[in-house]
């Protein structure tokens, strides 16, 4: 992936001004949690993962909003309605089905068992190999969908140094980018990270709302114009604001690789949020930091519903995009200089090409993409230091002093984050050959572990079938069905059946049809166990 510096691309001084301005609040921002921390004192590792259980409903579900979205969301979402419809903006129904259940089932359970982590439910339920196991398939899982995030908050910090996103320009991106997540996060803790992401939220959308507000600020034509150009804008004529595409052709066949309709909105847009915000303890871990199940319940839903507003925001920044590159006549006549060449690169290419004038606008849009960064990767790495430490370190080293597990839950960030590092220098060449959106291709790695976690907690929430063994090997089905419905897969597997290297498979599966299979293989293996006597 390559974005070329071209003349009157380089960052201006009021823009390098507003990006270290922003480091240094970040910076600010960072000793003083730290310094908190020392002074209120950390008693144990629960503390350091759950802060005690204090932090307020609010706080929490800003922190979910920052954790579930991410840089992928500031430049994905905006991709999403620039090159297609509001459609995305329409999978948060399905997000708000699953935040409901998870109030009503998943999180009061959490809290009755008093866990740091959901895999503790599952040691109850099924015994200590189901946790340990579910523990691997997380932390195996979070490096995959991490390591993404990182990656694309890595392009632009490539874009700050260096004013372009070659690949290796993004590799040395990488190493910083993971260099300052890994320092910041060992500084205090959960409630280090979860007060940062409230900072870094009010950033990165304080960003998006100077994007769109300058565009709109540049439309000429009465809004009734605006909108026509948008109701045929689409593809073949299609309205650029449709919400609940119905995943037909016009030939009356379904698109079965079409990411979001009304279908997958309801299957696995569903089980994508009861996955992410019910079994991963990046987000779970969130939820149990305040002082109730009913708070935690709450924050949940809250995060989802503010959630809303957030994505429509990014929403409306794609399609105001498209007017300003595609119908320059609703703009004044202005014709862009430099259009992006694909829709993964509108908004760095605006960023970089269009914003550069000198006001420090292009410098907060970078703070704005830096800031959804670094939200996902404290998050991430205190969640699998948690995990670690939780579930596989203490149980087969007991006995210690808490201090002692302090130590090593600060190692496990440093060894995570090096691991997450090595992960995102290999989505570069990754994202290049997927042929995938920015979201489509974020969303799709977190299928690998989420179906076999997902339909492993389903059957210990919902029936009395399974036990440690057909657990364990639930979590490896719904990784393989993932694995085995993936176009790669599919095009590599086709032409040696077929005895034809040129055959291409004649369709294939987005990823909500993939986590629903996988998650759905995972369920049927788990449930095959007998129960767990005693």
């Amino acid at each position: 992936m390559t974005i070329d510096a071209k003349a009157g691309s380089a960052l201006s001084g009021a823009d390098w001004a507003v990006i270290i301005g922003y480091f240094l609040l970040l910076a600010g921002s960072g000793a003083f949690f730290a310094w908190r921390a020392r002074r209120r004192g950390l008693a144990s590792a629960n503390d350091y993962f759950t802060g005690g259980h204090t932090m307020p409903v609010w706080a929490v579900a800003v922190s979910i909003l920052a954790t579930a979205q991410s840089a992928a969301t500031f430049t994905g979402a905006p991709e999403q309605s620039y090159a297609g419809s509001l459609a995305y903006l329409a999978t948060n129904v399905g997000g708000l089905i699953a935040v409901i259940l998870l109030a009503m089932f998943f999180i009061p359970q959490y809290y009755r068992l008093n866990v740091t982590t959901p895999y503790q439910l599952l040691e109850r339920r099924f015994g200590p190999g189901a946790r340990v196991a579910a523990s691997w398939a997380y932390m195996i899982g979070r490096v995959l969908a991490s390591g993404s995030r990182v990656f694309v908050g890595s392009v632009p910090v490539a874009i700050a140094l260096f004013g372009d996103a070659d690949a290796s320009h993004v590799a040395i991106a990488v190493v910083a980018f993971m260099g300052f997540g890994i320092l910041y996060t060992l500084a205090g803790g959960i409630t280090s990270v979860i007060w940062t992401d409230v900072l870094q939220v009010i950033v990165y959308l304080g960003a998006a709302a100077v994007a769109v507000g300058v565009l709109a600020f540049k439309v000429s034509a009465p809004l009734p114009e605006v909108i026509a150009a948008l109701s045929t804008g689409g593809p073949d004529g299609t309205s650029k604001l449709s919400l609940f595409p119905s995943g037909f052709r016009p030939d009356g066949s379904f698109d079965w690789s079409s990411e979001i309709n009304i279908f997958t909105i309801l299957t696995g847009f569903v089980l994508l949020t009861l996955a992410s915000h019910g079994t991963d303890q990046d987000l779970v871990q969130r939820m149990l930091t305040c002082k109730s199940a009913a708070k935690g319940s709450r924050s949940v839903i809250a995060g989802m519903l503010v959630g809303v507003p957030a994505v429509a925001l990014f929403m409306a920044w794609g399609l105001l995009l498209w007017v300003y590159y595609h119908r320059p006549e609703l703009m004044g006549g202005h014709t862009p200089a430099h259009p992006p060449e694909t829709s993964s690169r509108v908004v760095l290419g605006f960023v970089l090409h269009e914003l550069t004038l000198g006001t420090g606008a292009a410098g907060l849009m970078i703070a704005g993409l830096m800031a959804a960064g670094p939200a996902g990767i404290n998050a991430g790495l205190n969640s699998m230091a948690s995990t670690f430490v939780t579930d596989v370190y203490r149980p087969r080293v007991p006995d210690r002093d808490e201090r002692h597990y302090i130590r090593v839950s600060r190692l496990a960030v440093v060894g995570w984050g090096l691991v997450l590092a090595a992960f995102a220098l290999v989505c570069i060449p990754w994202f290049a050959h997927a042929g995938q959106t920015i979201i489509g291709f974020v969303l799709g790695i977190m299928g690998f572990a989420y179906a076999g976690m997902l339909g492993v907690f389903l059957a210990a929430l919902f029936t009395k079938r399974g036990n440690s063994a057909s657990a364990v090997a639930a979590l490896a089905a719904g990784a393989v069905a993932v694995i085995a419905c993936r176009p790669e897969v599919w095009r590599a597997a086709v032409p040696l059946f077929t005895g034809d290297p040129q055959a291409q498979p004649g369709t294939t599966l987005a990823f909500p049809w993939q986590l629903t299979i996988g998650t759905a293989v995972s369920f049927a293996v788990c449930v095959l166990g007998r129960p767990k006597r005693g």
